[in-house]
């Protein structure tokens, strides 16, 4: 294998073997990058000859890349993105912009910052779309990291450590946070429920039935682990998806769940409810947004984050 000189690479080539590999067929490269066939061909060949791997070969009508080709594309797009973004920063202009922003959250979050965030961008960004999709982990890195999303929001007790652990250690992360507001959960029942006539004990808590909220369907939750360090355990016999559903079945039966104190404000159903505090103590409850390090310098990713923290504070700021 070819030892790459860097000093005499031309950044053409590699401009080219992205296109080349985004859109599997020299002729779409061309056109894109504005060049001829035969050009596209020579810079693949020199590149070729550079690194010392075909790359790419015909298959069929298309291109298809090689194991090679596939390891450094990722790294060659993304160094590309960087060079772009530092040399020719583009300004984003709120009132001008017409892109769709997509942000990945639970229910129980866009409740709360939803209504805030689209005030901002009806008076500030009217051009501006918005898309929220369901966020179904509890560590969403792989969703950034492939640009399923532009930021997720929510509760990340794995991710947010091991970022600040990273950052204490002076190792660069590929993945930043922002802490948007702290919350608690609370044990939520209906309000003629057998143990709403008095404080909630840890036996009736753990004889109960339990409906558990999991993004993942696991009937297995942060609540459960800390039941399991106090050597106890609950009944999970429902498992829903959603906060709201979660509200809406706790209300008309005799299951218990666990839900953010702040959400049951947001259901319009508070007064069918009682709430408790948890009989043993949980790790707190911080909701923070998450993005990649990739989009840090992105004038519209930084007003995009900063929308939703103004979103937070008046959300949460009674």
């Amino acid at each position: 294998m070819n030892t790459p000189n860097f000093r005499t690479l031309d950044l053409n080539l590699l401009r080219v073997f992205d296109e080349v590999m985004a859109e599997r067929s020299l002729t779409r490269a061309a056109r894109n990058l504005s060049l001829t066939q035969p050009a596209v061909s020579n810079a693949l060949r020199r590149l070729r000859e550079t690194l010392g791997d075909d790359l790419v070969h015909r298959s069929g009508q298309g291109m298809a890349p090689t194991p090679r080709a596939l390891v450094i594309w990722p790294s060659v797009r993304e160094a590309l993105r960087q060079l772009q973004a530092a040399l020719i920063p583009s300004e984003f202009v709120p009132t001008e912009a017409t892109l769709t922003f997509v942000l990945a959250m639970a229910d129980a979050t866009a409740a709360s910052l939803i209504p805030g965030l689209s005030d901002i961008l009806e008076q500030e960004a009217p051009g501006v779309g918005l898309r929220v999709v369901p966020l179904t982990t509890r560590d969403p890195r792989q969703l950034l990291d492939e640009e399923a999303c532009d930021l997720a929001i929510g509760y990340f007790p794995s991710v947010v450590p091991d970022l600040t652990a990273k950052a204490q250690s002076g190792e660069p992360a590929p993945f930043l946070f922002q802490r948007l507001y702290d919350g608690e959960y609370v044990c939520v029942m209906r309000k003629n429920h057998p143990l709403a006539a008095g404080p909630l004990t840890l036996d009736g808590y753990c004889s109960a039935r339990h409906m558990l909220v999991s993004f993942s369907g696991r009937p297995y939750g942060f609540i459960d682990e800390s039941l399991a360090a106090l050597g106890r355990e609950r009944r999970v016999v429902l498992t829903v998806n959603q906060f709201f559903t979660a509200g809406r079945v706790v209300a008309k039966s005799n299951l218990l769940t666990v839900l953010p104190r702040h959400f049951v404000q947001v259901t319009h159903i508070e007064d069918q409810l009682a709430l408790r505090a948890l009989p043993f103590k949980v790790s707190p409850v911080n909701v923070d947004a998450l993005w990649h390090r990739r989009s840090q310098q992105r004038s519209a990713h930084a007003w995009l984050r900063q929308a939703v923290v103004r979103a937070a504070e008046k959300a949460f700021s009674a």
